[in-house]
């Protein structure tokens, strides 16, 4: 079943690539008690992914914060050392917290999986962003395959 408005983010585990090596984090620790913008992506250096989405958000998290947003995180299935290597190239540090969700269990349990095995790719998150108060979802906007509208920072801005 997709995760939907009013819906709580399930408790899980990801991973983020700190100076000490890969380290757990909860969904928990990320979302209780706090103002959250999630998106997700297919993969990181993949075109649109790097390109416009994760860019977007570094370019305007200033704006996003502002709105009482106290953190933007972005999750694909990807190991930590590439999330965290794609987080460095696009200067994401401070603005970005880069999430990965290596085995996409995460994608899997809100039910926003997306089968690439047919481009080598396995299994990928959907694009889609999602703003969360508190573990609840009061947002969710999951792109139609090859769609980049409702998933973007300026389309979470005007949401928030």
């Amino acid at each position: 079943m997709t995760i939907k408005v009013g819906d709580t983010i399930p408790s899980m585990k990801l991973t983020v690539a700190t100076a000490d090596g890969p380290k757990e984090i909860s969904t928990d620790d990320i979302f209780k008690g706090k103002k959250v913008v999630l998106f997700a992506v297919p993969g990181a250096f993949t075109p649109t992914c790097s390109a416009k989405h994760l860019p977007g958000f570094v370019q305007n998290a200033e704006a996003i914060k502002s709105k009482g947003v106290d953190e933007i995180a972005c999750v694909a299935v990807n190991d930590a050392f590439v999330m965290g290597a794609w987080g460095k190239d696009q200067g994401a540090g401070g603005k970005v917290t880069m999430l990965a969700d290596g085995a996409a269990a995460f994608a899997k349990a809100l039910g926003l999986e997306l089968d690439l095995n047919a481009r080598g790719m396995g299994i990928r998150s959907q694009r889609y962003a999602l703003i969360a108060e508190d573990g609840k979802v009061t947002y969710l906007g999951v792109e139609q395959p090859g769609g980049f509208e409702v998933s973007k920072a300026e389309a979470v801005m005007a949401a928030l």
